[in-house]
């Protein structure tokens, strides 16, 4: 029998968390995270981490249950988010996954292709060389892959090299391989597009406020839990400028003004990737704005109402 799953999409700073709130108050459901970096601890006002108290008393799951130092892939979260979507959907709630991952998410919904586990050793090589010749390099291996994946995005850029070096053949190749979707459930895909000039305000002030609420402060109380900045929280937007300033190579003005340039970048990025994603219902507008929530409420209203479960 198949249940209902929704997901809500879009870039950072649209409001995704509120109109995921919005949801889960009015269908009785629960939040699953779909931050790559929302799932590491003490990591909290760089990637936007909602309080206790600005949950709601709606359960969010996935979120800060992992250290900074250990690992975490695609093909992990898959696995742990399936089992959790799974435990709401039996406790007769409505599951809703949130975030801007849009890896995750198809790793989710779609399944991965079966491709060489990790290589540390090999990754820490690559990781040493500049993204250009990384891009350069996967050029050579993969055209198709390397037309797919921006020459400054150094994690993938290392992944898809590691695969074609340990597969010995394209990375486009193996992704071509049989996949394991999620199974039991039927999607509705829900997408926040604001007004680009709106985002790009939203997201300058965002990381201005960041700022000012103490992020190059909450930087400096990881490092003395024992965190070396290496860990891999720390290459995100935002994190890396403010351990920057804590290094002294940067300046704060330096460094807010590189996280924003860095996140309506990221942003651009994150719409492309939704907008080739098929079947995503695009609301217009901000998560948080009253209209676009009840517009997301009342969609999924008449989804779920004429919802009719397969056997």
């Amino acid at each position: 029998m198949e249940r209902p799953l929704v997901a809500v999409v879009g870039p950072t700073g649209s409001g995704k968390s509120s109109l995921s709130l919005a949801l889960a108050a009015s269908l009785d459901g629960e939040i699953v995270n779909c931050d790559s970096l929302q799932v590491y601890r003490w990591f909290n006002i760089g990637t936007a981490k909602l309080s206790e108290s600005e949950r709601l008393g709606v359960p969010h799951h996935l979120i800060d249950v992992l250290n900074p130092e250990e690992v975490f892939t695609a093909g992990e979260y898959a696995r742990r988010a399936a089992a959790v979507i799974k435990g709401i959907s039996a406790r007769g709630k409505l599951p809703i996954v949130a975030g801007g991952t849009g890896f995750y998410l198809k790793a989710l919904l779609d399944g991965l292709s079966p491709a060489p586990q990790r290589d540390e050793a090999l990754r820490r090589r690559l990781s040493r060389r500049s993204p250009e010749f990384l891009h350069r390099l996967l050029r050579r291996w993969d055209p198709e892959a390397a037309g797919r994946i921006h020459f400054n995005d150094r994690n993938k850029l290392v992944r898809a090299l590691e695969v074609c070096l340990l597969a010995r053949r394209p990375v486009s190749d193996v992704q071509r391989q049989k996949r394991q979707p999620l199974e039991g459930f039927r999607v509705l895909q829900i997408g926040l597009d604001p007004p680009r000039a709106e985002l790009r305000n939203v997201i300058d002030t965002r990381v201005q406020e960041m700022f000012a609420s103490g992020l190059v402060e909450e930087v400096r109380g990881i490092l003395a839990r024992g965190c070396t900045g290496e860990e891999k929280p720390f290459e995100a937007i935002g994190y890396r400028q403010a351990l920057g300033v804590v290094r002294g190579t940067l300046s704060v003005a330096e460094a807010i003004e590189s996280a924003q340039i860095e996140t309506r970048q990221y942003a651009k990025r994150q719409m492309t990737w939704f907008r080739r994603e098929k079947d995503v219902r695009w609301l217009a507008g901000f998560g948080s704005r009253p209209e676009t929530r009840q517009t997301g409420v009342r969609l999924v209203h008449d989804w779920e109402k004429h919802f009719t479960p397969n056997t």
